[in-house]
């Protein structure tokens, strides 16, 4: 497979077939690049290649729904078309409804336990209006799904990059939030031992939390940083934004151990139907993409996995994603 003068080192189908182990697949990048669609593309190939893959977003503004042209909303749903592919939209104000309820339920179990007559509703509200508490509920979300471990293949539709990296990031700043807060109880635990009369060890029910906590998020890294069963593709289209953002946070996925699988370009437009007689705007539109596919080349040497056309309508539809997916995995 060539581009100009510049060929695909490793095929994304290669990649693929390198990793027969390959159980967790994410898709990111900018806003409305096609990461949904190259998301459906890659979960209809697994399915069809005999995997049984749940094709599941953790985009709070879905669109799966819409792409495969039947309610996938809040359950699991068997997709029309497509033996072994089922699709789900994780229902976000569910999950955040449901953290909220677990959250309040630890809260007041810690306050009857250090005998502090607080109500815990000041602290749920304290507790959830961080902006980030949406990511962390539908992180928790992703995870609960990855250790059912009901599929062959996981295939997730994330969100935008910048959340995406907080998303998968989260793992790892648990852990070291649960790791201060451990030691800050056992600190608590052996103050109150000291100053009590008792020398029975009283049951730390919030300590049996933390450390039941600490091996989630712990099994979580784990899964998410193995280079045999995770990988992460960034999906641009050749534009000068998505590029600029892919770039800066490829780096941060290699940071936190995250395995980046390449780099998936969308919606380049075909050189052989462009001619002298075509309309200028067309003209101007494939000299930018020529100039950014040179970007791409330069930036991402060895790490283009597919380039998938602009197609002559919009992609919807088991049929168009079957058409991407040759192309992806041709």
């Amino acid at each position: 497979m060539t581009a100009g003068t510049t060929t695909i080192q490793e095929s994304m189908s290669a990649f693929m077939s390198a990793r027969p182990g390959l159980k967790y697949v994410f898709f990111g990048g900018k806003g409305g690049v096609g990461k949904t669609v190259m998301a459906g593309a890659t979960a209809v190939w697994s399915a069809e290649a005999g995997k049984r893959t749940l094709l599941a977003s953790t985009n709070p503004v879905h669109s799966l729904s819409s792409l495969l042209g039947q309610n996938v909303f809040g359950t699991h749903a068997p997709v029309t078309g497509v033996n072994n592919l089922s699709a789900y939209e994780i229902d976000t104000k569910e999950t955040i409804e449901r953290s909220k309820r677990d959250i309040r339920e630890k809260i007041q179990w810690f306050l009857k336990f250090a005998e502090i007559s607080t109500r815990a509703d000041e602290f749920v509200e304290s507790a959830t209006m961080n902006p980030a508490f949406e990511e962390s509920a539908m992180f928790e979300n992703m995870i609960d799904l990855m250790f059912k471990d009901e599929y062959d293949t996981y295939v997730f539709d994330t969100a935008p990059t910048a959340n995406a990296r907080r998303l998968l990031g989260m793992s790892k700043v648990y852990s070291l939030w649960v790791n201060k807060m451990m030691k800050s109880r056992e600190e608590a635990q052996g103050l109150r031992q000291l100053l009590s009369f008792s020398k029975k060890k009283e049951a730390d029910p919030l300590m049996d939390y933390l450390v039941d906590f600490r091996e989630r998020m712990e099994h979580a890294r784990v899964l998410l940083t193995d280079v045999d069963k995770t990988a992460f593709f960034f999906v641009t289209l050749p534009e000068a934004l998505p590029i600029a953002v892919i770039s800066r946070f490829i780096n941060w996925f290699h940071e936190f151990g995250i395995p980046v699988g390449g780099v998936l370009v969308n919606m380049r437009i075909d050189s052989g139907v462009v001619g002298s007689d075509s309309a200028e705007f067309v003209r101007n539109r494939l000299a930018m993409q020529d100039e950014h596919m040179q970007t791409i080349w330069d930036r991402f040497d060895g790490q283009v996995r597919a380039i998938a056309p602009l197609f002559e309508t919009e992609v919807r539809g088991v049929d168009m994603l079957r058409r991407i997916a040759a192309n992806v995995f041709a």
